[in-house]
């Protein structure tokens, strides 16, 4: 019994974890571009289901421990980018696009070595401006509601110390717990509870592209696809690539329609269903990954619920757990921006751009951080260029 129950608990945790680490990123990212909190939760919804029935494809087909999750570092892009030309329909263009660029990259591996050929310090700079506005809505919602956001912020700290992997679900849950006081208060919580999928027609802009489509293919494949692949070397598990990003192109695609925004290797929370602790038998741990496709279609039941109930708080409450979520992307990215020892300057012209929130020519600012911090690095001349290692981005 033990042997079956250690890794089905394994699975429970890294989907449970995954969930609550960022499903408040998600929500925060898909209300900025434009979605209302009946798309927002259906696109919470989408990308539930997609992810546990990929992993569920996979895990069945290579019986290794493969985990997937939503883009938690475009979900950030989002709430940086903010409303683009063309609303809703054309973010929707966008995550189509996005699915479709992930599909060819298991097709055609020449993209994907384009992605990795981009400078990590650089890479690692947009990544880092995108989460930063996100990472200070912590403070910003303690200045206005102390007596809300304080308790989120301390169980983060005092789980920080003693549990660091669980300070983020922690977090979460005493959000929840806030958020149902307050409503409470306020005449309690309405709006829709059962799952459902809201079905957008896509609009093609070439805002969304650039803005949207572009910088969250880069940050889904070098902030997730990449450091996965590494973390699932680490522990002797060579994913299987080009099926991967076919299973993830399509299940972006499909999701997209319902107001998901992208799907991936999981990275953090990768190590969870392959690690020895899952189970110490290499040839079991599958098990863990399947047992968490199945908790993320459980997952999927209780989205509308959750995007009804989280809606009823102030933004600065909610946006606050999403910060703090953040916060280790925060640092992990800006390290790899700054591990150069010489021409920090690209990283650092890439970092500001794209943390401004500028909108120029209708295209957003992590496009024009990107394509700054290249110009940057060709025009100047350096003796130092790291090569562009695994990423160390991810987040769930």
């Amino acid at each position: 019994m033990e042997r079956i129950s250690r890794p089905v608990l394994a699975g429970i945790l890294t989907a449970l974890v995954g969930f609550t680490s960022s499903s408040a990123v998600v929500l925060t990212g898909l209300h900025a571009v434009g979605a209302s909190p009946s798309e927002a939760a259906s696109g919470l919804f989408a990308l539930c289901a997609t992810q546990g029935l990929g992993v569920l494809w996979l895990v069945r087909r290579h019986r290794i421990p493969i985990t997937l999750a939503w883009s938690t570092p475009g979900a950030a892009l989002f709430a940086s980018t903010g409303l683009i030309r063309g609303g809703w329909p054309a973010a929707v263009g966008a995550f189509l696009l996005v699915g479709g660029l992930i599909l060819v990259t298991g097709l055609w591996p020449w993209l994907g070595a384009l992605i990795t050929a981009i400078p990590t310090p650089i890479a690692q700079a947009m990544l880092a401006g995108v989460v930063l506005q996100l990472c200070l809505d912590p403070v910003r919602g303690f200045a206005a509601h102390p007596w809300l956001v304080g308790p989120i912020v301390l169980a983060w700290v005092i789980l920080l110390r003693f549990a660091r992997k669980w300070a983020v679900p922690a977090a979460f849950a005493v959000t929840l717990v806030v958020v149902g006081v307050d409503a409470a208060r306020h005449g309690g919580v309405h709006g829709a509870l059962l799952p459902h999928l809201d079905w957008t027609t896509p609009a093609f802009t070439w805002a969304g592209l650039l803005s949207l489509a572009l910088p969250l293919y880069v940050v889904t494949m070098a902030g997730q696809n990449v450091p996965g692949v590494a973390i699932m070397a680490s522990y002797g598990y060579q994913v299987p690539w080009r099926e991967t990003m076919t299973v993830t192109g399509l299940g972006t695609a499909a999701g997209a329609l319902g107001g998901g925004h992208a799907i991936n290797l999981a990275a953090i929370t990768a190590a969870m269903a392959a690690a020895p602790d899952a189970d110490p038998d290499p040839g079991r741990r599958w098990i863990a990954s399947w047992t968490a496709g199945w908790a993320f279609l459980v997952l999927a039941l209780v989205s509308a619920a959750l995007t009804t109930f989280l809606s009823a708080a102030p933004a600065d409450v909610t946006g606050a757990v999403a910060g703090l979520a953040l916060l280790a992307t925060l640092a992990a990215s800006l390290s790899g921006a700054l591990s150069a020892s010489e021409g920090r300057e690209a990283p650092a012209i890439t970092f500001v751009i794209a943390a401004s929130g500028l909108t120029f020519l209708g295209i957003g600012a992590a496009f024009w951080a990107l394509a700054a911090g290249l110009l940057i690095r060709a025009v100047l001349p350096t003796t130092a260029h790291p090569g562009p290692a695994h990423r160390t981005g991810g987040t769930t």
